[in-house]
């Protein structure tokens, strides 16, 4: 079997709710597919025995909860990732097999307690919330915790705990069976809120304050399954093959690239210095400090001195702040404090602000337009009138959460509730911008940003890698804000494709000119950013707002750590695994993963001809963005290199029906379903796949 990777606890834990029994599993024979996705998508498969389920909530449905070698060490940002699979619940007009990821410490504890995976299977007669303490497992009822908010479930659960005697106080060091220990640590716990338990495609699972798995609907497969939260806890260590080598790097990494925090520049180019918190909260407070996952050498997250919004950012404060700024106008404070205090609201009741925060602006359109209001085309008594303001914002996301009201209406999802108002023609003009599998726009058009719907519409879901978008933000900062570039176009297209090789040849892959983006060019950078993503990210679980660094002005000549042969993510993998991979095996590996997902997905019934985009992708262009402008590397019709606005253009169907084909020929997929073709799977050590997907005539050649 060669050398023993290293990095790994070694057993992968097993529950069966429906009996509610727990088995191990030794993590050997898994090891061969990294972490997280790999490792998930691998058991999924194993002790899945019906893969044509078409949604989540169905019994037969299994979730795991994956770890990486990563977890629980100090590899910057990737110690604290954790990877959920399954069948998901939410998307059109199929809920796929799918991902999600959520930070935080949950995977470290999960290592220290033993287990690299939890593999989650039936459904459990009543409410119920599972235990594991240095290995042990017990599976404790949760009547009384059915319908708390996440907040108060994991304070309840952890108090239970807080019992020398039963709970986590003093526990065995390990190997050492006569001594003891007191930990500092509290257990790590993973819990749903209301909207969760009420099924709703926008639930999201919640660990601490402000860490949520949201994408993917996977909140709403914990409540059918009738499973409030799981709880880890450790004492125990994480073995590295190098351990030097891995300080060393970290140093290294830490020396050339992070910033200084107390004076983040905010006018950086690239991820690892992005150091600045990402929140819309406002002049709320004087006094915060940022806060990290395991591991991070930056931190993302802030903590106030104001006690709300702890651990909050990005989308969840933002959501609300526009239709905040309207109803307080000038009112800066008031602003920022509602953004903050809606974020808290939305993980307290576990609910994903990506899935319904872009319609809240077509449900104003719609009372605007007569059609929503008492006694209207779609019943509310919730008041428009007043959106924006706090009161209506609680309202709101209690609809939502408690499944009243609207959120009847949208509980399966937003375009599926349009569909059952007889409003189709809204998603498929637009107005109700969803643009790939039923899913909310991540905010940067699939008609700009085409690499990330590209990947988004071929994969599963909203891919939700900011890989290339950092070149968005970087040149559309720049330009808005009046400052120099830091790196021109044609530099850093060079320097992306050097990072890119050997999928792509030069420069070309980055012109997002309308004349390129159905490029062989722009469609190997398309294979490079999903098997990226598929192992490098998801499985390895390198954090999505640090890595890919493909660019970086905080290091010499701008080029960032990504693949760098002292800094990069192999070097990490290598000093805790000892497998001593180079970074393009790791792309290999994502390769692997995706086939195998294609086999699940063709399983569920996917075929090329359901690959397609939302009608106004191909019929309109774009008229407005949240921004005036979308900047990104183009080349003019003479070969000059220049940031240009690429926001005024639709995606010609035809074009992409072509580009598909060649994506699924450079893939080993089969060009007129999309399915995995048996010379493939042989290729790829697949060989475990054929049998089944033969009994359901989905596999190709």
């Amino acid at each position: 079997m060669g050398v023993r990777s290293m990095g790994y606890a070694g057993e992968i834990l097993h529950v069966d709710l429906s009996a509610l029994k727990a088995e191990k599993i030794p993590t050997d024979s898994y090891v061969q597919w990294g972490g997280g996705n790999g490792l998930g998508t691998k058991l999924f498969w194993d002790f899945c025995k019906d893969k044509t389920i078409k949604d989540g909530r169905d019994e037969k449905n299994v979730v795991v909860v994956a770890t990486s070698p990563l977890c629980g060490t100090a590899t910057p940002s990737a110690g604290g990732r954790c990877e959920i699979v399954g069948v998901g619940f939410g998307h059109y007009p199929i809920s796929w097999f799918t991902r999600s990821n959520i930070g935080g410490r949950f995977s470290s504890m999960m290592k220290y307690s033993g287990f690299d995976a939890l593999v989650i299977s039936g459904k459990a007669s009543r409410p119920v919330w599972i235990e594991v303490t240095n290995g042990h497992v017990r599976f404790h009822d949760a009547s009384l915790l059915w319908g708390k908010k996440a907040r108060d479930t994991q304070l309840t659960i952890l108090t239970q705990l807080d019992d020398k005697n039963n709970g986590w106080g003093w526990q065995p060091l390990p190997g050492k069976k006569e001594s003891v220990a007191y930990s500092t640590q509290k257990p790590a716990v993973m819990a749903i809120g209301p909207a969760g338990e009420n099924q709703v495609a926008h639930a999201a699972l919640v660990h601490d304050a402000g860490n949520t798995s949201a994408q993917g609907g996977f909140a709403a497969v914990f409540g059918a399954k009738n499973l409030k939260a799981v709880s880890f806890f450790g004492t125990g260590y994480i073995e590295l093959a190098d351990p030097m080598a891995h300080v060393e790097a970290r140093f290294r990494l830490k020396e050339r690239y992070a910033p200084d925090p107390e004076n983040p520049d905010l006018f950086q180019w690239g991820m690892l210095g992005r150091a600045a918190p990402i929140n819309f909260a406002g002049s709320v407070s004087k006094n915060s400090r940022l806060q990290a996952c395991v591991g991070c050498i930056m931190g993302c997250r802030v903590r106030y001195d104001v006690g709300y919004g702890n651990e909050t950012k990005c989308q969840a404060t933002a959501w609300y702040a526009a239709p905040a700024a309207h109803y307080y106008k000038g009112d800066e404070k008031k602003i920022g404090e509602l953004a903050l205090k809606m974020a808290d609201y939305c993980n307290d009741i576990g609910i994903n602000t990506y899935a319904f925060s872009s319609s809240v602006r077509w449900l104003e359109g719609l009372y605007h337009r007569g059609l929503l209001g008492k006694g209207k085309q779609i019943h509310t008594d919730l008041d428009f009138s007043k959106l924006g303001s706090e009161e209506f914002g609680f309202a709101f996301l209690d609809a939502l959460a408690y499944k009243k009201d609207i959120g009847e209406l949208f509980a399966d999802g937003f375009v599926q509730g349009a569909i059952k108002a007889g409003l189709e023609e809204d998603y498929k003009n637009g107005l109700l911008n969803h643009p790939y599998w039923g899913l909310a726009e991540h905010g940067y058009d699939s008609r700009a940003e085409v690499e990330w719907g590209y990947a988004s519409i071929l994969t599963d879901r909203d891919i939700n890698s900011h890989d290339f978008n950092a070149i968005f933000w970087a040149a559309t900062l720049a330009t808005l804000n009046g400052v120099p570039y830091r790196i021109d176009a044609k530099e850093v297209a060079q320097i992306v494709a050097d990072k890119l090789k050997p999928y792509v040849k030069g420069p070309e892959c980055m012109d997002y000119s309308d004349g390129n983006i159905y490029s062989d060019d722009v469609m190997q950078l398309l294979r490079w950013y999903i098997h990226y993503n598929r192992f490098w990210k998801n499985s390895a679980l390198y954090c999505d707002l640090r890595w890919a660094d493909l660019f970086d002005t905080n290091a010499k000549d701008n080029v960032g750590a990504t693949a760098d042969s002292e800094v990069g993510e192999q070097v990490f993998w290598n000093a805790v695994t000892g497998e001593g991979i180079e970074f393009t095996q790791g792309l290999e590996k994502g390769h692997r993963i995706y086939l195998l997902q294609n086999a699940i997905w063709a399983l569920q019934g996917r075929h090329r001809d359901m690959v397609h985009f939302a009608d106004y992708i191909y019929e309109k262009e774009i008229v407005e963005t949240e921004l005036p402008f979308f900047m990104w590397p183009c080349r003019d019709e003479n070969g000059i290199w220049s940031y240009s606005d690429i926001r005024h253009r639709k995606i010609d169907k035809e074009k992409f029906e072509d580009f598909k084909t060649r994506f699924y020929k450079a893939e080993g997929l089969d060009e007129q379903t999309g399915w995995l073709t048996k010379q493939t799977a042989l290729k790829y050590g697949l060989d475990f796949v054929i049998e089944e997907l033969q009994e359901y005539d989905k596999l190709a050649g």
